[in-house]
C-alpha cells in the first residue's frame, strides 16, 4: 500500500525540516499542494528540500517547474482537466525532459472517477472523502458496498483520501485502496514525523506491505 503525506496548504513552522525529516523516515511520495503561492515561492520552496528527495515530490501546480526540477510526479487537478489543451502542452513538455515522470489526479465522486479514468491514463487517483472528516468539516458519502464496488470495477490504482489516519489503515486495506493520503493526521498533530512512524509501525503490525 503506497502511504502519501500531502502538505499543509498553509505554512506552518518549521515546514521544510519537518518535510525532509518525513523523507528521512521513509516517506516515498509527498504532495507539494500549495496552490495559493507563486510560482516563485514553490521554486523557493522545493529549493530549500534536499536534492536528493526531489524524486519523492509530487506537484500539483506551478507544472513547468518539474522541468526545472528532477520530480517524481505532477498532479492534474478539475481546473487542469478543464483546461485540455494547455495541461496536455505543458504536460508533453515536461514529458519529453522526464520520460518517467507520474501524472496523478483526484475524483470527489465514484462516477467522474470510472468516467474519467477511461479517458486518461494517470498512474494513480485520489478518491475522496473515504471518511468523514477529522476537522468535521465534511462527511463521507459512500458505502462500504458502493467503495468495493468501485475498486473491482476500477483497473486504476485509487488512493483513499479524507478522515484518513492511523485508525483507517485496516479499513482501507479491506476496501482494495492502493494507498492512502495523508494530510490532517499527519499537519495536526504536535509532532507530525512522530506520527507518520507510528502509522509505519501499524502498518506492519496488520502485515500491509508498504510501497
Amino acid at each position: 500500500m503506497k502511504l502519501i503525506v500531502i502538505s499543509s496548504s498553509s505554512a506552518i513552522e518549521n515546514e521544510i525540516k519537518i518535510i525532509t525529516q518525513l523523507f528521512e523516515a521513509g516517506l516515498e511520495t509527498f504532495h507539494l499542494r500549495k496552490h495559493r503561492q507563486s510560482t516563485k515561492k514553490i521554486k523557493a520552496f522545493l529549493s530549500e528540500i534536499p536534492k536528493q528527495y526531489h524524486n519523492r515530490i509530487v506537484l500539483h501546480s506551478h507544472h513547468k517547474l518539474a522541468r526545472t526540477f528532477n520530480l517524481k510526479g505532477i498532479h492534474h487537478t478539475k481546473t487542469h482537466r478543464k483546461k485540455k489543451f494547455k495541461t496536455w502542452f505543458i504536460t508533453r513538455l515536461i514529458q519529453m525532459r522526464h520520460p518517467s515522470i507520474l501524472i496523478t489526479t483526484s475524483y470527489g465522486n465514484i462516477g467522474s472517477m470510472l468516467e474519467q479514468e477511461k479517458k486518461y491514463n494517470y498512474d494513480y487517483a485520489f478518491l475522496s472523502p473515504i471518511f468523514d472528516s477529522l476537522t468535521n468539516k465534511y462527511q463521507s458519502g459512500y458505502t462500504e458496498h458502493s467503495l468495493k464496488s468501485a475498486m473491482q470495477k476500477s483497473d486504476k490504482q485509487i488512493i483513499a483520501r479524507g478522515g484518513t489516519s492511523i485508525d483507517t489503515l485496516e479499513k482501507v486495506n479491506e476496501l482494495g485502496f492502493a494507498g492512502v493520503a495523508l494530510y490532517s493526521c499527519i499537519w495536526k498533530k504536535k509532532d507530525p514525523v512522530a506520527e507518520f512512524n507510528r502509522i509505519v509501525e501499524r502498518c506492519q503490525e496488520l502485515k500491509i506491505k508498504i510501497e
